[in-house]
């Protein structure tokens, strides 16, 4: 599964629903919140993604909202014209402007229920399906699970949904616990920075350990860089967990 796919994708427009871009809200210089707002309802589960276009090229982008959320929010990262198409123009169109959107969201990246524990590891943008997981199970008042969230950065600025990860945690005391950790923490950007460092996928054999969590109730979930998944994968597996990822490449 990929949440940015590579590549232009020219599509039958005719097959494609309409939406608005209502919101965007530029964090840092490349990571951005955006809303989309579609002509009709949009049904999804937690943890997928939804294809969105413009002028006939797509990409594909996990979703932050829950489903009982009208519109639409997206998280990504905006990179160099030259390294994407649709990405750096989300950035740049006027709100209103309208957008396309594939009728079906997809993937499987979804809570598993048959775990009662779920270890959720993330690079920057790839913490977009936690979000709509915990918004959704908190939301529909579900009790008995617990969630543990690893997100990495360079920088502190890129934790972009803390406060919000804070107040669920505040509200969930002993059933949702929140690591962000810089891996860049002698950097002008993380002069006030006190919490963990170092890259996430380090972080994890050691977070197991202290939680003790085990295999057998705990499914690990890594959403991100590749390059970190596969090192986390290495981990889980050396300590017989299973593994659920989410890839992203770059747009």
């Amino acid at each position: 599964m990929l949440c940015c796919w590579k590549g232009e994708i020219i599509v039958n427009q005719a097959r494609l629903l309409s939406a608005s871009l209502v919101h965007r809200e530029r964090v840092t210089d490349d990571l951005v919140i955006i809303k989309i707002r579609p002509d009709i309802p949009i049904r999804f589960k937690p943890g997928q993604y939804c294809t969105v276009g413009y002028k006939g090229v797509e990409r594909a982008y996990s979703i932050v909202s829950a489903p009982h959320e009208y519109e639409l929010e997206l998280f990504v990262e905006i990179l160099p014209q030259s390294e994407g198409v649709l990405t750096p123009l989300l950035a740049t169109l006027d709100l209103g402007s309208q957008l396309t959107l594939r009728p079906r969201c997809k993937g499987i990246f979804t809570l598993d229920r048959k775990y009662s524990s779920h270890l959720m590891i993330s690079t920057v943008t790839g913490i977009a399906p936690y979000i709509s997981i915990l918004r959704d199970y908190f939301y529909l008042g579900k009790t008995g699970d617990e969630f543990h969230v690893l997100q990495g950065s360079s920088y502190m600025d890129e934790f972009v949904y803390n406060r919000e990860m804070a107040n669920i945690v505040s509200d969930n005391l002993g059933s949702v616990f929140y690591v962000p950790t810089v891996s860049r923490p002698n950097e002008a950007r993380n002069i006030s920075w006190n919490g963990s460092i170092g890259r996430v996928n380090n972080i994890v054999e050691g977070y197991i350990e202290d939680m003790k969590l085990n295999p057998q109730s705990t499914l690990l979930y890594t959403c991100g860089h590749p390059g970190m998944i596969n090192s986390v994968k290495e981990t889980a597996r050396s300590n017989g967990f299973n593994v659920k990822e989410e890839r992203f490449w770059k747009d």
